[in-house]
């Protein structure tokens, strides 16, 4: 601040400035003679100011009033000093300005000059009073976030608000709503001012994901003093064909914001879901303006300066204030002070806080309330503690205080134009979709319900449904015949709010319009013809193992041999006796002719016993298994494709066929590298069968939920790849900026978790019976791992206890050792 902070119990900060310029002016020898011998106690001082005002203005008999006011307390408080004020009535062009400061300078030899509508018109007074070195002080806002010795006006001196602050309040009440897009509207100065606010706008509402869709420049009200009105509603036609409806008033007058909000109101500009933001310009006459123009605005939001108006320091400047100003101003209907004039008198406990604190307040009926407080907090800008700086803040991202909105809306506006019963949402459907299922108008029923059929559509009615629990959605379906690149444009040229139907998330799409969630995943398949794998292969009977199962099949069933045949020997089981060669084959044919339970050699140890049965078990589920594998792949056609992969088909020119009308096409150019002659246009799903079965083309490129309905008609003949690029998914798609893609979107998240979504699915691509046969695989030997370890288990254990029992009969031990050297050496 350019000023310490005083206590505000002290005398009024008008008086505090103008003590420090007499201290300078005393110091430099300026108002009196230095010559004279008489003491200071004998003459009082004169200081002269000089005051540029627009004494037509109700912000000009303001700030006249306070001055005055400010003045007489200074000269009868003062025995040493007297002020005088000059007053230059000042309401024409820019250099006026600054041919009336040096006027004021020259011929009425003031020190100070103070005043001044705009930040422009101070800043050329400013050049002048810098060669005289005399202070200038402003009462316009300013729109510069550099110091006035940084922009090279050291004499400048800001006593106005700063514009870059209501700006990042105002983005933050934008982004607080999630409005995307605004109308910056503001009354043209023709000195460049708007310019730098629009700028300043532009960056602020960037930085919180927002943007300014048009603006809206309004004619400055001395230029159609005589048909005001007429010239604000020419401008407003300009807006009627743009769909936001959030409005931004910048800067304006009183006069021409009187003007504007009153024609906005009957051009239906202020109804429900539009929402209206105005600026201390505006908002700064809230407690002086009359009274019957202040319903016209009825449901705004405005930034304005925070000033306590209970303190004792404003209730004795208020009183005063208001008993001159009637005098002075016997046509004002409100005599009230304001922002305005309170910078005038610049009251120390007013302007410290109007300087640290700015205010959010919503205007109601003929009357304003103060919702809450805007602070630089990034993170949490608004807070209710305001008039205590010793409590704690309570900052939020909200505001605090209930919003009434324009036609008494008890929701958050859409801050865009919503369809009504006149103007219904314009919505593009596909003429042309490639699958019925999706899409299809039939033109011979009336009644919408069985007009316009398909999956698209009952998705549409289900969102539909969960909307108008907050807000109707009137609506009217508009035939498109054309490609659907050609489809969204139309959505972004505004021909269309909206497109239904089956249209594929792109990156560049979503740079033209705005599109809703995927209610439908997405991506590039390509389908071939395939030919029956042969059944009667010579090796046939293999197929229902892998080769592990095989191998290990084997082993379990040698080590099941040997394991009976070592207990059954050293059993003297006269069957497992003899020569070896008799041996073996005995071993051999009871462990294979078990597999058919066909063994017929008697068992005489228990502990056998328990091999074989748990060995019959296993035989018992390899042999149901395999024989239920093997009649399947008999039975059931695996099918084997013509074409192996895409490079195949591009190394060889083949042709191949996609729906013409959808991006994919140009995505095997672009991408894939298909030549343009190879690859022939498909309008429907029924001709591509035809187009396969004539050899026109070898294969063809569906997206994902396509690809899946045609192999759903068509699994017999036809193989289908795993995607082999994804996209964005199905989705529907809106302007930029429409509120609705957002409020669609969270449909589309109710329906998929409550399971309508997935009720729709199989309500129109119903599994086909004729595709529902498995194609069956191999047995792994993952899934027979527990039934191999519990036979290699008991077979191992078996043998362990049978050892431990011949530890406890060593003649048995020895007999069979003997027995079993014997055998060896037959070899």
């Amino acid at each position: 601040m350019l000023f310490p902070v005083l206590n505000p119990s002290t005398p009024c900060f008008f008086c505090f400035w103008l003590t420090s310029i007499l201290v300078i002016f005393s110091h430099h020898g300026y108002g009196y003679n230095t010559g004279s011998t008489a003491s200071a106690a004998d003459h009082k001082y004169s200081i002269v100011i000089g005051a540029i005002i627009d004494a037509n203005s109700r912000k000009g008999k303001e700030e006249t009033t306070a001055m005055k006011i400010a003045i007489e307390k200074f000269n009868n408080n003062s025995n040493n000093h007297k002020l005088s004020l000059i007053f230059r009535n000042f309401t024409g062009e820019l250099y006026q300005a600054a041919l009336t400061a040096e006027e004021l300078i020259k011929e009425k030899k003031v020190q100070v000059i103070m005043g001044m509508d705009t930040w422009q018109q101070a800043a050329l007074a400013a050049e002048i009073g810098n060669h005289a070195q005399v202070p200038v002080f402003s009462l316009a806002a300013s729109a510069s976030v550099q110091s006035s010795r940084q922009i090279g006006r050291p004499t400048l001196i800001q006593m106005g608000s700063n514009v870059s602050e209501q700006i990042g309040c105002i983005a933050a009440i934008v982004h607080s709503y999630h409005w995307r897009r605004v109308i910056a509207i503001y009354e043209d100065d023709a000195y460049g001012g708007n310019a730098k606010m629009l700028t300043l706008l532009f960056e602020a509402l960037q930085r919180v994901g927002s943007e300014i869709e048009y603006h809206l420049s309004l004619p400055h009200i001395s230029s159609v003093v005589s048909e005001p009105r007429e010239a604000v509603h020419q401008q407003l036609l300009k807006l009627l064909s743009i769909q936001s409806r959030v409005f931004i008033v910048l800067q304006s007058s009183l006069t021409m914001a009187t003007h504007l909000f009153q024609e906005a109101r009957r051009m239906d500009f202020m109804g429900k879901d539009s929402a209206w933001i105005i600026t201390d310009s505006i908002s700064s006459f809230m407690d002086s303006m009359d009274t019957s123009v202040i319903p016209y605005m009825e449901g705004a939001l405005g930034t304005k300066s925070y000033y306590s108006n209970s303190s004792s320091s404003f209730l004795e400047f208020s009183t005063q204030f208001q008993k001159n100003f009637i005098s002075e101003n016997p046509e004002e209907d409100n005599a009230h002070p304001g922002i305005h004039a309170l910078r005038a008198y610049d009251s120390i406990a007013v302007i410290t806080r109007a300087l640290e604190r700015l205010g959010i307040v919503n205007i109601v009926g003929k009357v304003y309330t103060e919702l809450d407080f805007w602070t630089q907090d990034l993170e949490n800008p608004f807070t209710r503690e305001a008039a205590d700086k010793n409590n704690g803040r309570n900052t939020t991202r909200t505001l605090n205080g209930t919003v009434i909105w324009p036609g008494y809306l008890k929701r958050v506006p859409k801050g865009w134009e919503m369809p009504t019963n006149a103007k219904p949402l314009k919505i593009g459907i596909p003429s042309n979709s490639p699958f019925d299922m999706f899409l299809k108008v039939d033109e011979d029923q009336i009644e919408p319900e069985k007009k316009y059929t398909g999956f698209c559509f009952d998705i549409f009615r289900e969102v539909l449904r969960i909307l108008e629990q907050n807000y109707s959605l009137p609506y009217e379906f508009h035939q498109f015949m054309g490609t659907y690149d050609e489809l969204v444009d139309c959505v972004y040229n505004k021909t269309y709010d909206a497109v239904v139907g089956d249209v594929t998330i792109l990156a560049n799409r979503s740079k033209k319009v705005e599109f809703t969630q995927p209610y439908s995943e997405s991506g590039l398949v390509m389908i071939v013809q395939a030919t029956p794998e042969e059944p009667h292969k010579a090796w046939m009977f293999l197929k229902p193992f892998t080769r592990e199962v095989w191998e290990v099949s084997g082993a379990l069933l040698v080590y099941t041999m040997f394991i009976v045949w070592v207990v059954e020997y050293w059993s003297n089981n006269p069957a497992f006796r003899g020569p070896w060669k008799s041996q073996l084959g005995t071993a051999l044919w009871f462990i294979f002719s078990s597999l058919f339970f066909a063994h017929k050699e008697t068992i005489r140890s228990n502990i056998t016993r328990v091999v074989i049965v748990v060995w019959l078990f296993v035989a018992l589920v390899l042999t149901s298994t395999y024989t239920a594998s093997l009649s399947s792949m008999l039975t059931v056609r695996r099918l084997e494709p013509d074409i192996m992969d895409v490079e195949w088909l591009t190394a060889t020119n083949s042709v191949v066929g996609c729906d013409g009308d959808s991006f994919v096409r140009k995505y095997l150019e672009d991408v894939i590298k298909f030549k343009g002659a190879n690859i022939k246009n498909i309008s429907n799903e029924y001709q591509y069968a035809s187009e396969f079965q004539s050899g026109n083309i070898s294969a063809a490129f569906f997206e994902t939920p396509y690809a899946k309905v045609f192999m759903n008609q068509f699994c017999k003949n036809y193989t289908a790849t795993q995607p082999l690029n994804r996209f964005g998914g199905l989705g529907f798609a809106f302007q930029k900026g429409s509120p609705l893609a957002a409020d669609v979107s969270e449909a589309f998240l109710t329906i998929t978790e409550n399971g309508i979504l997935k009720e729709l699915e199989d309500k129109w691509f119903p599994r086909s019976s004729k595709c529902s046969s498995t194609e069956t695989d191999e047995l792994s030997l993952g899934k027979l791992k527990a039934l191999y370890l519990l036979s290699f288990a008991t077979s191992t254990i078996c043998f362990l206890l049978f050892f431990l029992r011949c530890r406890w009969h060593p003649q048995v031990l020895k007999a069979s050792i003997c027995g079993l050297f014997n055998w060896y050496f037959s070899f």
